[in-house]
């Protein structure tokens, strides 16, 4: 089984109550909402991929803070184990764009409540993961600063 590792960000909007989301098509015409994110290419923290797939997926730069949850999956029929890795995230630039219609077909701002019933696969809702006094803080030992 062949691992993946998988980031994602948690982007709300200033008054926390709605959370950015994204349309995915997959690999068998399945669609399911997810917060932007993706695979970590080799040689990529994941930070970086976190930041890399936020922009390819809805044209918004992010600064990423810490980890708010770590999940994981095994996917038999695809032979793969991922682990996800969610950070906090901000906008800090751009503007909204779609520019990847056959990955992506759609961005949206979502309530709460909403993104709860759309990611049924984390554990207690987005709500609970934005409710979270603090998140677990995460660092690139390899970078130096």
């Amino acid at each position: 089984m062949r691992r993946v590792d998988v980031a994602y960000s948690l982007i709300t909007d200033e008054t926390n109550s709605k959370v950015l989301m994204v349309k995915n098509h997959d690999h068998d015409d399945d669609v399911r909402w997810s917060l932007p994110g993706g695979a970590v290419e080799p040689g990529e923290t994941l930070e970086q991929a976190a930041i890399r797939e936020a922009k390819e997926e809805t044209g918004y730069t992010v600064k990423v803070f810490g980890l708010v949850a770590v999940n994981e999956c095994k996917f038999e029929r695809i032979q793969e184990h991922a682990v996800f890795f969610t950070f906090r995230a901000r906008i800090i630039d751009g503007q909204e764009q779609l520019s990847r219609p056959e990955e992506i077909s759609q961005i949206e701002w979502v309530d709460l409540h909403e993104a709860d019933e759309r990611m049924p696969y984390i554990k207690d809702g987005v709500s609970r993961l934005i409710d979270r006094a603090q998140e677990i803080p995460y660092y690139d030992q390899g970078r130096k600063e």
